[in-house]
C-alpha cells in the first residue's frame, strides 16, 4: 500500500477542485454553443436571429454602399455627378427696371432676380415670366462668372414661362439641360433643384415629389394645371430654375412656394416640363404661344347680375361684346345689347347676350375656367360651347381663332 503525506493530500484536493470548476464552467457557459451534427437546439418562439430580423433588406444595403476610395455613398455620388455635369447649365438672371422720381424723371433700378436653364447651345434660356416681368435690362450670369446681356424672346402669362436669349462668343460651348417626360413621374421620386436662392449662385437642394397634378392659381384669372409639388427647398431666387430627376434631366421649372414666412416651408411647385416644352417651342417659333381663343369680352355672372337681368342661372360667363366677324359671332353666339354698370366708377358691360356654361363638357363659371379649358388648344380647333339663351340650353360648335394677346 502506498502511503500519502499531508502535502500530497492537499495538492490532490486542489487539483480535483480545479478540474471540477473547469468542467462546470464549460458546461454552464459554453455548452449551449456546441452541438453534435444533426442535433436540434430548442429555442423560444420569440428568439430573434440576426439574419432574420436585424439585417436591413438588400435594397437598403445597396443604397448605402460606400465607395471607400472616395468616402461617398451611392446617393451622394449621384448628387455630385448631377451637380458637376449640369450646374454649369443653370444661369443667374438679374434685371433692371425703370422707376420714377418725385419729378417723374425715369431712372434704372435693380429689379427682380432668379434662375434659368440653358436649353439650346445658341444661348436660349427658359425661366419664369415673373423673373423678367417689366425688365428694362436683363443680365445672364454663367457658372464661370461671365455675364451677358439678354433679351426676351417671348413670355406666356398662362403658364408663367419666358424664353430669353443671350449671345455667347463663338468659341464658347454652352452646357445645356435636356428634357425628361413628366408624364412618367411618380410620387416619392427623388428630385434635385439647382438655382440661386437669395443670390447664392447654383445652390443645390434635394427632395422628393410630394404630389402630382396640382392645379395652382398664380393670378386672378390664371390657374396652372398639373403642377409638381416637391419638398425640395425652394426659396426666392430659385424661380425659373430647373427641377431635375436623378439622371439630371429637367422634369419641371421651379415657379412658386407656399409659405407664410416667404422662405421654404417644404411646399414648392414646378411647372411640368411637358407643359414647358410646348410653350417654349411656340415661343421660339412665333415669339408667343399660338393658343386658340374665343376672342370676346366676357363678364363673370353672379347673383346681382342674374337678378337684375332675370337670368335663370347664376354661374357662367356673360357674353358682353364680340368683335365684328369674330368666330363666336359667325357660329351664332349672341353678345349683349343693354349697357349697364355697377356704379359710376365701374366699367360698362352689356347684358342680354348668351351665357357660356360649358366648353367640351367642362363647366365654365369664371375666366379662370375659360383660360384653363383653352390652355392646350390651337387656332382652328373645334370646340363644343354650351350656352344658356333665355330658358334654353344649347350646344354650339365653334372654331377657335388666334389669340389677340401676344
Amino acid at each position: 500500500m502506498k502511503l500519502y503525506t499531508k502535502k500530497h493530500v492537499i495538492i490532490s484536493s486542489l487539483v480535483s477542485a480545479s478540474l471540477a470548476f473547469f468542467f462546470a464552467f464549460v458546461f454552464i457557459f459554453l455548452g449551449p454553443s456546441y452541438k453534435k451534427e444533426g442535433q436540434t437546439i430548442q429555442t423560444s418562439e420569440n428568439t430573434n436571429f440576426i439574419n432574420e430580423t436585424n439585417t436591413p433588406p438588400f435594397s437598403t444595403i445597396q443604397q448605402n454602399l460606400v465607395d471607400y476610395t472616395a468616402g461617398y455613398t451611392i446617393d451622394e455620388q449621384q448628387n455630385i455627378l448631377v451637380y458637376e455635369n449640369f450646374s454649369p447649365a443653370v444661369v443667374n438672371i438679374s434685371t433692371e427696371v425703370i422707376s420714377y422720381s418725385w419729378f417723374s424723371q425715369p431712372y434704372p433700378t435693380e429689379g427682380s432676380s432668379g434662375s434659368g436653364s440653358i436649353i439650346d447651345a445658341r444661348g436660349y434660356v427658359v425661366t419664369n415670366r415673373h423673373v423678367v416681368a417689366n425688365a428694362y435690362k436683363i443680365y445672364v450670369s454663367l457658372s464661370d462668372g461671365t455675364q451677358y446681356e439678354g433679351k426676351v424672346i417671348g413670355v406666356d402669362a398662362q403658364t408663367d414661362i419666358a424664353v430669353i436669349k443671350f449671345d455667347p462668343p463663338k468659341n464658347i460651348s454652352l452646357k445645356t439641360i435636356s428634357y425628361a417626360d413628366s408624364n412618367n413621374l411618380k410620387v416619392g421620386q427623388k428630385v434635385i433643384a439647382i438655382g440661386n436662392p437669395f443670390g447664392f449662385d447654383r445652390t443645390m437642394t434635394t427632395g422628393i415629389i410630394s404630389s402630382l397634378g396640382r392645379p395652382i392659381q398664380i393670378d386672378k384669372n390664371i390657374i396652372i394645371k398639373d403642377m409638381i409639388q416637391t419638398d425640395s427647398a425652394i426659396n426666392p431666387g430659385n424661380s425659373g430654375g430647373p427641377l431635375l430627376d436623378s439622371s439630371g434631366k429637367m422634369i419641371g421649372i421651379n415657379t412658386m412656394i407656399y409659405s407664410t414666412s416667404g422662405s421654404s416651408a417644404g411646399v414648392g411647385f414646378a411647372v411640368p416640363v411637358n407643359t414647358a416644352k410646348r410653350i417654349v417651342s411656340d415661343i421660339m417659333q412665333y415669339g408667343y404661344v399660338n393658343r386658340g381663343s374665343l376672342n370676346g369680352s366676357f363678364v363673370e355672372l353672379n347673383a346681382t347680375i342674374a337678378n337684375y337681368a332675370n337670368i335663370p342661372i347664376q354661374k357662367g360667363l356673360l357674353v358682353s361684346e364680340l368683335p365684328k366677324n369674330s368666330n363666336l359671332a359667325k357660329a351664332g353666339i349672341k353678345a349683349g345689347n343693354e349697357a349697364v354698370r355697377y356704379n359710376r366708377f365701374s366699367s360698362i358691360f352689356y347684358i342680354g347676350g348668351d351665357i357660356i356654361t360649358e366648353i367640351n363638357g367642362t363647366e365654365i363659371s369664371s375666366l379662370v375656367d375659360l383660360n384653363t379649358a383653352l390652355e392646350e388648344s390651337r387656332p382652328g380647333d373645334l370646340v363644343q360651347v354650351g350656352i344658356q339663351r333665355g330658358k334654353q340650353n344649347l350646344t354650339i360648335p365653334v372654331i377657335l381663332s388666334e389669340t389677340t394677346t401676344k
